[in-house]
């Protein structure tokens, strides 16, 4: 295997000949991976996606305590944290409530994992198209509370036009209406192209290349396979997820694949 040194000089030094910002590899999945799996992981990426609280479909959160053991094993971090469905918001009123207490419990959340001040933390925004009023409220409010308290907030969300909404990009749609918010944009995109399919290229992408220009991170692989979305991709499992070399399907340490423009895109690193 090559060094991680190596390969990050190799990506500088490429991206100094290409006047290109250098992208890092990176991976997120909803459970954690387990303590003896980060050596062969940290092989393939320089970062980890890193819950805060229940990932989407859980009943419990599995990372919660290992942030000293994912750092230690050389890891930077994508901190995230569990947005809601619109049927949870029920009003712009109550999103807005929503929003700023939701803020309040990821904020808590970070201090308790040991991230410091000024972490990029990502709401996971799961559904895509043009945001409703009441999804615009809970994410500005949750935006706003969380750089109040001395964070960086960030978005996890769709970079894929919207066929049966007028072609809106959520992320798109989200920055247009930020009202001059800072918000670091981690787009998902899986569709082959521009997506490249489950690969783990050693200079990838660069995240503009998902059709969002100022995203800092691209999802651009993701376990399982979305047969509607990125059935023209290559090299998935027979099972439909995607695995990074040294891994196997018998091990289930399938993968989301990303890359971003740091190889610690959230800031997380204490040392």
């Amino acid at each position: 295997m090559i060094p991680r040194w190596l390969v990050a000089a190799l990506i500088f030094f490429c991206a100094i000949l290409s006047a290109q910002t250098p992208s890092y590899l990176g991976f997120d999945r909803n459970t954690y991976p387990g303590d003896a799996n980060l050596k062969a992981l940290h092989q393939t990426f320089f970062y980890t996606g890193y819950w805060l609280n229940h990932p989407p479909g859980e009943k419990n959160n599995s990372w919660t305590g290992h942030r000293a053991a994912v750092e230690s094993a050389g890891f930077g971090f994508l901190v995230l944290f569990n947005g809601r469905l619109n049927a949870e918001l029920k009003s712009v009123a109550n999103a807005k409530k929503l929003g700023n207490s939701d803020a309040q419990a990821a904020v808590a959340s970070a201090h308790r994992e040991g991230f410091p001040a000024h972490t990029v933390i990502f709401l996971d925004q799961e559904q895509g198209g043009r945001m409703l009023p009441e999804q615009k409220a809970y994410v500005y409010a949750w935006v706003d509370a969380v750089t109040a308290a001395g964070f960086h907030a960030g978005i996890y969300c769709s970079g894929i036009p919207a066929k049966d909404d007028g072609n809106i990009v959520t992320a798109e749609d989200i920055r247009e209406n930020a009202a001059g918010r800072q918000i670091v944009y981690w787009a998902i995109n899986d569709a082959c192209p521009p997506a490249p399919g489950c690969t783990f290229p050693v200079l990838p992408p660069s995240p503009a290349e998902s059709g969002v220009r100022f995203a800092e991170v691209w999802q651009f692989a993701q376990s399982p396979q979305r047969k509607d979305v990125a059935g023209q991709c290559s090299n998935y499992g027979r099972d439909g997820n995607c695995y990074s070399p040294g891994t196997s399907a018998a091990q289930q340490l399938h993968v989301d694949v990303n890359t971003a423009t740091s190889p610690d895109p959230s800031h997380g690193r204490t040392r």
